[in-house]
């Protein structure tokens, strides 16, 4: 590993010019290209204390051993330069896409004496036009056997024609009426060349020209009553409006655009690209990349754009390019896809309309991309031991951590703080397994002190389900071994002392999905909501081994298994809390980490460095897939919570009454305010209430706190006088100001 300040360049040395420059290993490989506006500036951000660089690029400075540069008089030729050495030297660091030569395209050689129509892959070639590209090959294949009809244009090989020439004999299409036959004479090569560029013209989106001329056509064969040639110009005009409906028109005014979207996480990003040339999107690509290196969505945006046009002119480049985010600067990129195209270019961002709404289209199908990329790298065998056995090299665990269980806090300013426990067994997701948890040990907000209760409760449960199985007995275990130090023994049979039972979920059979049983969201039998501990009701039956590993109704127990590792979700101060429980139960044989969310850095109990895995390591990827599980697993429930506190009112409390009869009340005297301050009389007048429900109402609403005033958002006034209508389930509780998506960025 070199030392940067080994072979960094004095400052005066580097111009302050345009540039790209290049880092090369100590094999004279290059590893990284870069462009700058200011190649001093930006240089000198490469050579500052390794401790401030992102991960990323203190691994890329640290595997290098010099850098070069060129100077360039424009940022345009920079941009163009780097793109070249990007593509001539592959630099590991740099952002690499893959499955970008695989796409089809609809190809039309029409440098060649006669045209041929095919499906081409790879690089393009000079005097070939391209359509697409293409999802799969058949649906070119649909599309032209629905043309040739109308564009009889070759379709055979080269051995194919020079056959059919020598023999006099055309081929099979030839006979049927879907080639025009140039191999032996039928048509002429000017003629024939002519037929190509109309196909081309129809697939560019010039289509109303040939179905107006076809139509013509078909009436004036009608009138000279020529029946048979009129029902074939008609099956013509069929054959193009059936190969029009494969590329619905999805702008106006026959724009022609790509459209450019990113779905992104730490390590990898999808990248889709919708071509829409006429208004009709004529084609569809993708590719997954690798960030490796610290880089924005404008970034990954130019990186596309170069990918998409470094090798096009003219009219392969469309006059409007829209994207999700601009290049940092826009101007030079702008300049440069204007120099490619030969005239202006318009590169944006949409904000309303027909295209920002096609753009959401375009972005829904780069995350589903994403995420089917996620699944299949997760869905490997193969992949998924190799992650597990990184992860155990990385940590220096003495095998495979087969059960994975990860734990996160969440919570909105200190409101409904909850946790989520989420299990990976074998690289995969156990949602039978997932546990949601209340905290209520404590008021306000305390990621650390919140981990510590949740780790503690976790772990103590799974101490008592020792117990209750008979695997310990009376603090000392068949072989005469005494129980872990730390830990006070009890009788079989005795609840955990846990002051709150976490709740569970249970896996609906139709989506698979965690769900939240009614039974699991409350306290199990026995438990205390207090403090300290009661003894659970006996279960017949249990014993040492037929009630190991279920309950007596067949059921898994909830915290059975123990897991190899736990990982919180955070750094150094989650860590220690978490190894802090452990420790206090006695329990020593479970490996803790974190994964902290900024940097991705892995952090052990005890140690001041955390452990930074490649960025290509599929153990840091497994890591990241089940921290961000269980981030989503908390936040949903942290917001269902939410949402059930701010539904609640007065009128739940009161035992017996229903939906319909609230409803009712509501309807009746308007807001709850007014009910509140009804008679019991008063409430009887209402269908279905009477007086003994009326008198639960009414004792109801006086315990109830009242109801927070209205305020009116234009001017602030405190409406106290009416109390705006309300159904049957509003809160007189107060609601957290800010819109839905200002109370989503408060959340943790």
């Amino acid at each position: 590993m070199a030392d940067p300040s080994s072979y960094r360049p004095r400052p005066g040395d580097i111009p302050d010019t345009p540039g790209v420059y290049r880092f090369r290993d100590e094999h004279r490989r290059v590893i990284y290209v870069g462009k700058a506006k200011s190649l001093r500036q930006r240089l000198a951000n490469y050579f500052q204390d390794l401790a401030n660089l992102h991960p990323r690029t203190r691994t890329m400075v640290t595997t290098a051993a010099s850098v070069e540069w060129t100077v360039v008089s424009t940022e345009v030729e920079a941009l163009q330069l780097e793109y070249s050495w990007i593509k001539e030297f592959d630099p590991r660091f740099n952002v690499k896409y893959r499955d970008d030569k695989s796409y089809p395209y609809l190809a039309v050689t029409m440098n060649e004496e006669f045209p041929r129509v095919q499906v081409m892959r790879g690089h393009k070639k000079k005097g070939v036009r391209y359509f697409g590209p293409y999802g799969h090959a058949w649906a070119i294949r649909d599309t032209v056997d629905l043309l040739l009809r109308v564009f009889p244009v070759r379709t055979c090989s080269a051995g194919v024609f020079k056959n059919a020439a020598r023999t006099g004999r055309p081929c099979l299409l030839g006979y049927i009426g879907k080639c025009s036959a140039p191999c032996v004479g039928r048509i002429s090569p000017e003629d024939h060349w002519d037929l190509a560029d109309e196909f081309c013209d129809f697939m560019a989106g010039r289509t109303g020209t040939y179905l107006r001329r076809l139509e013509k056509q078909m009436m004036e064969a009608a009138e000279e009553m020529e029946y048979e040639r009129a029902a074939r110009l008609r099956d013509d005009i069929g054959a193009l409006k059936k190969a029009m409906e494969k590329s619905a028109v999805v702008l106006a005014d026959a724009t022609d655009a790509d459209l450019i979207a990113v779905a992104e996480d730490e390590l990898e990003a999808a990248v889709q690209i919708f071509h829409v040339r006429g208004g009709r999107v004529r084609g569809q690509r993708g590719w997954v990349t690798d960030k490796v290196e610290e880089i924005t969505t404008g970034a990954l945006v130019e990186h596309a754009l170069q990918q998409l046009y470094g090798e096009e002119t003219g009219d392969a480049v469309p006059k409007e390019v829209l994207v999700p985010a601009l290049p940092e600067p826009v101007e030079p990129v702008q300049e440069w896809l204007t120099g490619r195209r030969g005239s202006h270019v318009s590169l944006r961002i949409p904000q309303r309309g027909d295209k920002k709404a096609l753009m959401e289209t375009v972005q829904r199908n780069a995350q589903q991309a994403l995420a089917l990329h996620k699944t299949k790298r997760a869905s490997d065998l193969t992949t998924r031991s190799r992650a597990l056995e990184e992860i155990a090299d990385a940590l220096d665990l003495d095998s495979a951590p087969l059960r994975i269980e990860c734990y996160d806090i969440s919570h909105l300013q200190g409101d409904d703080v909850v946790a989520s426990m989420v299990v990976f067994e074998d690289g995969l997701q156990r949602k039978g397994e997932y546990r949601r948890f209340q905290i209520k040990g404590f008021a306000g907000q305390d990621d650390v002190r919140s981990m510590h209760e949740v780790i503690t409760r976790r772990f103590k449960r799974y101490l008592a389900e020792k117990e209750r199985t008979g695997e310990w007995a009376d603090g000392e275990d068949t072989d005469g071994a005494t129980a872990p130090a730390g830990r006070t023994t009890a009788p079989v049979g005795t609840a955990p002392a846990d002051s709150l039972a976490p709740t569970s979920t249970a896996v609906s059979p139709l989506t698979g999905t965690g769900a939240v049983t009614e039974a699991d969201a409350r306290p199990e039998a026995g438990a205390v909501t207090g403090t300290g501990s009661a003894p659970a009701a006996p279960e017949p039956g249990v014993g040492p081994v037929d009630g190991a590993l279920k309950d007596e109704d067949g059921r898994p127990r909830k915290f059975a298994y123990p897991p190899q590792l736990v990982v919180v979700d955070g750094g150094q101060p989650q860590v220690a809390a978490a190894q802090r429980a452990l420790d206090e139960l006695g329990i020593d044989d479970i490996a803790v980490c974190g994964l902290a969310k900024r940097l991705e850095e892995v952090w052990l109990p005890g140690e001041d460095d955390p452990v930074v895995l490649p960025r290509t390591s599929e153990g840091l990827y497994l890591l990241q897939r089940v921290r961000d599980e269980a981030h989503r697993f908390a936040i949903t429930y942290q917001r269902t919570k939410r949402a059930k506190r701010f539904r609640a009112g007065p009128l739940d409390d009161v035992p017996g009454l229903g939906e319909t009869r609230k409803q009712a009340l509501i309807k009746h005297f308007g807001s709850v305010k007014r009910l509140r301050s009804a008679t019991i009389e008063q409430i009887q007048e209402v269908p279905g209430i009477g007086r003994k429900t009326a008198e639960t109402i009414a004792a109801a609403l006086a315990q109830a706190a009242p109801a927070a005033p209205a305020v009116n958002t234009a001017t602030g006034e405190i409406m106290e006088d009416e109390e705006p209508e309300t159904t049957a389930g509003s809160s007189g509780a107060p609601v957290t100001t800010g819109s839905p998506d200002e109370r989503r960025g408060q959340e943790t």
